[in-house]
Formats: C-alpha cells, sequence, structure tokens
C-alpha cells in the first residue's frame, strides 16, 4: 500500500509573507516533494535630524536589485540576508550620532540581519561646536623648554569646552615631536625638526579642531661657563674596574672596541647556577624553571667558563658570583611550581603549561618542595667551585677569575627565589653566610677578591629585609623602616655598617681580610628612567640630573628619604652614594674598596644616555669609586651611542688611546651644563680632558689649565648628535701658553649642543 502523506501550512504571521507548500505529484500520484518558497521582509531605513535626503550606501541590493538610497526608503530581503549600513559622517551642518534597530554598530556602519520587518535609524545632531583656536599663535619654542598652550572652544548654547591635545610631525620626518600633556604643556624633542604642528581636538565634536605651527630654534650659543683643570693637582689613581660591565652577552668585537677593563657574571640566574652541571634558575623572571646550559663534558666547558675564556682573550678580568641561599639546581627541565603537582596558578608558561608562577588561583603563595627542582649546597660547594676554577684558569693573580661577588641582590631572595628561600633576610644570615661563603673563596684562591653585600633597595643599605617587611605589615606607620626589630636586636646599628663591622671584626681576630669590596646595586636614574628610552628634553634633562646622586650633598629624590626618620612623613635625604659609600669604609673597616656592580641610566640609543654614561664614568674617576659594572651592555646595533660612552675613555681613536689614568682636580661653574674631568696619562705624561655640553645649545670659552706647560697644539675628539656612527677626530687646537705671572694655559673653543668633547693636550 502507498502511504499517504499530509500537506502541512506553515507559520501564517500577522505581516508577513504567507508560506506555501507546494505538493508536486509523481509518477501519477506516488511520494511527494515539498518546496518551500522562502520568507521575505522589509527593512525601512530612516534618518533623524534631518528626516530625509541623506544618502546611505546598502549591501547588497535587495531582491528587486535595489540598492544604495536617500532616506527615508525600503528594501526587501530573503530571511536571515546581512545586510551593511553605511551612512555618512556629516548631513548637512550636523554630525552623525548614532544608529538604532541595528543587529551590531562600528561607528557610521549599521549591520542588521533581517528575520522581520525592521526598521533602523541614522541619528545626527546638530553640533553647538563652531571653532577652535589654539595660542598662542604664531608660537615658537626653545629646544629645552615648554610652551603653555590654551585653546578657545567656541560654540552656541550648552556644550563641552574641553579638548585633547595631540602633535603632529612634518611630514616624512622621523623625528620625534616631543609630548603634550593633558592641559597643553608642550616639551621639546632633541633631536627636534623645524616645526611641529600642536592640535587641540573638541571633546564634543571631534570634526572641530584647532592648530598651530611650532617653530622649534636651538638656544643661542653662550659663553661657557668657567671650567679649569689644576694638572699639578693629582688626587688618586683611576681604578680600570670602573669602566667594566655586566656583559656576557656583549659581542666580542664590542668588548675589544669598549677595551673592557672587567666583565661581571651576575644577575638573578647566578643565585642558583650549579657550576658542576652547568645549569641555572629563570627564578620568578621566567616560571621559576631550570634551564641547563648547551655545553657538553662540564663542568670543564660550561657557560661561565666560556666566558671566562672569552675575557681572557679580550684582556678583561671576570667578576663571578657565588650562591649563598644554600640551593643550587638540577640538570633537568623542571620547573618549582608544577601545576601537575600544586594545583593550578595565576600565569603559566604558555610553551610550557605545567610551570606556574607559584601564586594559586586564590592569591595564595605555594609552599613547595625544593628538592623538585634543586639540591642543597653550603659553602662547600663554594669551596669546590673556586678550587675548580683556580685549577681550569689559574689563581686571580696569575690570570683566572679575578673578584667573586657574594650572590646577587638578597633582599630580593623572597620574592624572586621563593621557591628556595620564601623567607626575608636578616642581619645574621647574611653577615654569617657571608663570612663563611667568603672564606671559601678565599681558601681556595687567596689572590681572589670578595666582594659583597650587593644589595639594591635603599632602605637595605640601613635595615634587614625581614625589618623591611615587619615594617610594611606594621601600624601605624607602615613604612619600611617602622618597626625595625632585628635593627634594634643588632645595637640600632645601619645594616651596611654592621656588615662591614663583622668583616672586619673576623680580620682583626684573623689577620685576614675576607671582603675586599662593599658592593651596591644603584638603579638611581630620575623617574625610574634606568632601561629606558630618552624620552622628551623633560626626561632627559632629568635623566641627566640624577647622576648627581652619586656625588653631590644637596641631591635629593623623592624614592630615598631619610632612613632614621621612622615614619611615613620622613623626607628625602641626599644619597650622596660615593661619598656614602667611603664614609662607611672610614668608620667600619678601613681599606674596603667601593664597588657598584650593577647600574643603569637608561637612553643608550640617543646621544642623551651617551652623555648620562659618560658623566657616571667621569664620577667613577673623579670621586675614587674602585670599581663600575653596567647592567645591560648597549646593544651594537641599536644602541651605539651607549658604546661611545665608553670609547671616549676607552678607545677614542679606535686604536686603543685612553682616558688618563690619574684623576687630576677639575671643576665647572655649573657642572649641570658643562660638565669636566680630567686625567693625567702616566705612560706618555699627557692631560686628557672630558667636556660634556648637557645644554641644548652652544658653549664658547676657555678651558684653563693650571700649572701646565704645553708641549704642542691639544688633539681633540668630538662625539655628538651630528654622528652618532663615531667619535670625530677635530682640527688640532693651540693651547695659549701662560703670560706675565699666570701659571694658567688655555686651549678656546666651541663646546657643541649634547656633545661629549675629549681634549689629549701634550706637556713638557
Amino acid at each position: 500500500m502507498k502511504k499517504r502523506r499530509r500537506l502541512a501550512i506553515i507559520g501564517l504571521e500577522f505581516g508577513l509573507s504567507v508560506t506555501l507548500l507546494a505538493l508536486t505529484a509523481c509518477g501519477g500520484g506516488g511520494n511527494a516533494v515539498v518546496t518551500p518558497i522562502v520568507n521575505t521582509y522589509v527593512l525601512t531605513v530612516n534618518t533623524a535630524n534631518p528626516a530625509s535626503g541623506v544618502s546611505i550606501t546598502v549591501s547588497p541590493a535587495d531582491k528587486s536589485g535595489a540598492g544604495n538610497g536617500s532616506s527615508s526608503f525600503t528594501r526587501t530581503y530573503n530571511a536571515g540576508t546581512a545586510v551593511t549600513l553605511t551612512a555618512p559622517a556629516t548631513a548637512g551642518t550636523a554630525k552623525f550620532s548614532s544608529w538604532s534597530g541595528c543587529t551590531t554598530t562600528s561607528t557610521v556602519t549599521c549591520t542588521v540581519t533581517v528575520n522581520a520587518n525592521t526598521t533602523v535609524t541614522a541619528t545626527y545632531i546638530s553640533s553647538p561646536i563652531t571653532s577652535v583656536t589654539v595660542t598662542p599663535n604664531p608660537a615658537t619654542a626653545v629646544i629645552g623648554a615648554t610652551v603653555q598652550f590654551a585653546a578657545v572652544v567656541v560654540g552656541t548654547g550648552t556644550f563641552d569646552n574641553t579638548v585633547t591635545w595631540s602633535l603632529l610631525g612634518p611630514p616624512g620626518s622621523t623625528l620625534s615631536a616631543g609630548t603634550i600633556t593633558s592641559t597643553g604643556l608642550y616639551t621639546t624633542p632633541y633631536p627636534a625638526p623645524a616645526t611641529v604642528t600642536v592640535v587641540a581636538t573638541s571633546n564634543q565634536d571631534s570634526t572641530q579642531s584647532g592648530s598651530v605651527t611650532v617653530t622649534l630654534n636651538s638656544p643661542a650659543t653662550s659663553v661657557s661657563p668657567g671650567i679649569a683643570v689644576e694638572v699639578s693637582n693629582q688626587t688618586h689613581p683611576i681604578n680600570p674596574y670602573i669602566y667594566g660591565m655586566n656583559a656576557y652577552q656583549l659581542d666580542p668585537n664590542e668588548a675589544k672596541a669598549v677595551r673592557l677593563s672587567l666583565d661581571r657574571w651576575g644577575g638573578d640566574a647566578a643565585t642558583s647556577y650549579n657550576y658542576l652541571l652547568d645549569t641555572d634558575n629563570s627564578a620568578s623572571d621566567y616560571y621559576f624553571e631550570n634551564f641547563p646550559g648547551s655545553a657538553t663534558n662540564y663542568p670543564q666547558n660550561s657557560e661561565f667558563n666560556t666566558q671566562v675564556v672569552a675575557d681572557a682573550a679580550n684582556g678583561t678580568k671576570t667578576l663571578g658570583t657565588v650562591p649563598l641561599t644554600g640551593w643550587t639546581p638540577l640538570r633537568n627541565n623542571a620547573c618549582s611550581y608544577s601545576v601537575a603537582k600544586y594545583g593550578a596558578q595565576k600565569a603559566t608558561d604558555p610553551y610550557k603549561p605545567d610551570c606556574g608562577n607559584g601564586i594559586l588561583l586564590s592569591g595564595a603563595q605555594i609552599v613547595n618542595d625544593p628538592t623538585d627542582t634543586y639540591s642543597h649546597i653550603d659553602q662547600t660547594f663554594t669551596a669546590g667551585w673556586v678550587n675548580f676554577l683556580a685549577g681550569k684558569f689559574g689563581t686571580a693573580a696569575s690570570g683566572g677569575v679575578a673578584i667573586y661577588d657574594l650572590d646577587n641582590e638578597p633582599e630580593w631572595w623572597d620574592g624572586v627565589h621563593s621557591d628556595i628561600h620564601p623567607k626575608p633576610f636578616t642581619y645574621d644570615e647574611l653577615t654569617t653566610k657571608g663570612l663563611a661563603y667568603a672564606k671559601a673563596i678565599k681558601d681556595n684562591d687567596p689572590t681572589a677578591e670578595v666582594s659583597g653585600p650587593v644589595i639594591s633597595f635603599w632602605m637595605d643599605f640601613f635595615y634587614s629585609k625581614k625589618d623591611i617587611e615587619t615594617g610594611w605589615g606594621t601600624g601605624p606607620c607602615y613604612c619600611a623602616n617602622g618597626n625595625p626589630t632585628d635593627r634594634m636586636a643588632h645595637s640600632n646599628i645601619p645594616f651596611i655598617e654592621y656588615y662591614l663591622q663583622q668583616f672586619k671584626a673576623y680580620d682583626d681576630a684573623n689577620h685576614v681580610r675576607l671582603l675586599d669590596y662593599v658592593d651596591l646595586h644603584t638603579y638611581f636614574a630620575a623617574n625610574n628612567g634606568g632601561f629606558s628610552t630618552a624620552g622628551d628634553t623633560s626626561a632627559q634633562a632629568a635623566r641627566l640630573n640624577s647622576t648627581r646622586v652619586f656625588w653631590d650633598p644637596t641631591y635629593t629624590d623623592p624614592n630615598y628619604t631619610d632612613p632614621d626618620n621612622r615614619t611615613s612623613s620622613a623626607q628625602p635625604v641626599p644619597p650622596n652614594l660615593i661619598h656614602r659609600m667611603q664614609a662607611w669604609v672610614a668608620a667600619d673597616y678601613p681599606g674596603t674598596k667601593t664597588a657598584i656592580t650593577e647600574y643603569n641610566w637608561g637612553g643608550q640609543e640617543h646621544i642623551n644616555g651617551a652623555l648620562a654614561q659618560a658623566d657616571i664614568l667621569g664620577i667613577f674617576g673623579s670621586y675614587g669609586l674602585d670599581l663600575g659594572t653596567l647592567w645591560g651592555p648597549p646593544n651594537p646595533v641599536t644602541q651605539v651611542p651607549g658604546l661611545m660612552a665608553f670609547e671616549i675613555f676607552r678607545n677614542y681613536d679606535g686604536s686603543g688611546s685612553q682616558f688618563g689614568d690619574i684623576s687630576l682636580a677639575a671643576s665647572s661653574l655649573d657642572q649641570g651644563k658643562l660638565a669636566v674631568y680630567a686625567a693625567l696619562r702616566s705612560s706618555d705624561n699627557a692631560v686628557t680632558v672630558v667636556v660634556l655640553n648637557k645644554t641644548y645649545g652652544d658653549f664658547t670659552g676657555p678651558l684653563n689649565l693650571a700649572s701646565l706647560v704645553p708641549n704642542g697644539n691639544a688633539k681633540a675628539y668630538l662625539y655628538s648628535n651630528a654622528n652618532l656612527a663615531a667619535i670625530v677626530a677635530q682640527p688640532d687646537l693651540p693651547v695659549t701658553r701662560p703670560t706675565g705671572s699666570s701659571n694658567i694655559s688655555t686651549i678656546t673653543t666651541t663646546f657643541p649642543a649634547q656633545s661629549i668633547t675629549l681634549f689629549v693636550i701634550p706637556q713638557k
């Protein structure tokens, strides 16, 4: 029997098309084929203010082929069709405001899926804003200065009179246009284009704006502030170790070009380095993962040993770092906070999702088992390493590893190395370990030097990390030094001084010096400008001004408050870092040298960064620092100015010629504008003088040289924004001899804006 089929009638709805089912007989009344007729709907497109006459773009065309239209109009579409409508931004004097009735919108575009009769409306508003003007107009700005701009918004009725400020450089220029604040304060760039355009755009109507073209002018050439060198006043030898870097990533050719004196192996990874297995742990820097080195046949071959070999080939001394935390990593690819073992965490390595950051989703810190990734060690591990290195490379005295740091930034162990040292360091821990590990080093290489405690945080110069965390958690101050229980238990002696005193006590009792350098890290660039790019001229000036932190007893920064004022209202005090370190040594352990094994002032891609770096090297030599190693060696492709700052002192002519090695007394009437550093080169008795013009205008005037009897003209070399790729030899300059009863010779020249000038003056 043949089956009967019902005729289905689907979906009669008011106002909609009726869908009919057509029955087609097959073979004279056999099985039927049901063919639906597709629903169609009407799309109505309206506009408001104006209500008509606005051209709207329509895509796709409707069933009858009709597309774009002028409001109001209708189009008919099959059910489910996605239609895109685009309205003009303006309609006469009115401005587009919004769409309604759309499925989605994006500014002037409306997308609607037609599944019913639908109406969409593009609404326009008549803008009350008629104009925006900017003053001053015309405008000029002197490079290095600021200009306050103002905007006047004119309109009718009630309106928003605020603006958004922006800058435009000349077409095709790659130079920065500077910066402008939300209040219209403009700060110039350097180097600067000839003009920039300052634009104020109405916040109510973005089609209304005003602008002014600003002409950028260099400051006029000025008479130099007095600069002088007392050639007969030899103040002290300059230790070549001040020209060092944490440079194991520096290109070997660049290491040779800067005649790198000292190369430090340090940083967070050094805290856990396992010399036997050539493995370190990335700590919180990257998900606490073990990273075995690529070398085989370790410990004979390793990353550290490779650095020692490369340093020796360049004539560079090596400074190593020994771990004090009590743990060293295994040679595997494990991580300290396995998700499988400890649970889901707030962040995981996208490439190794089982490796977490140690923080549970609840925010709690995981208490891990260090043996997941580490083995326990003590000072005998360090003894074995130093003994191994002395056997492989010789003792320090015979060309081996010269200096050893006692770990790295212990104040951050409980955060950076929370997997192996979750508690903050105390006075007793760091001094006891320091003594034990220093003895292990000296026992196995008596000629090696030891440097510690390698601390970077200002308040930890004066308190233990336990003090600081207790202070942060204790009211009413909730400040770093608010509740220093550890310091008070140690006779209220500032931490660095206590540390020095303990090493002196050992020396007094055993007649052995275990500590050769008091060692700090000094990331004290203004506005946290270390590692940042140069910025506008305001940022550049702040960077150069903040080098005063090393020597100027009047320079303060709000980040470095009085450590003896244990309240939340403590005022800034001068860090005066080099003098402060030298005073600690004089009071607590005479004969100890001073080291700054990490610092960075940023801007190394720019002449401003070169000036800051050269200023720091000049300061280190002039004020008698004994050791300095820049963290973040300049990239030889993108940060050439940072390298040139070293070369001006170490290899200014490309043939190995250097700044002098005996510091001479030098002075400037305005060190903030024209800084001067001088030294006698003992190899040929030449006087070398570096002059930094920190301003954006040229200076012309004399360099006074007391007690110098010249033997010919002075050689001159210039590094400036005119050629960032090289130090350029200048024509020789005459040296005017003293006359009458004067003992002052002079060199008169122009010191270009933002430049480093080196004089080499032969004398009889």
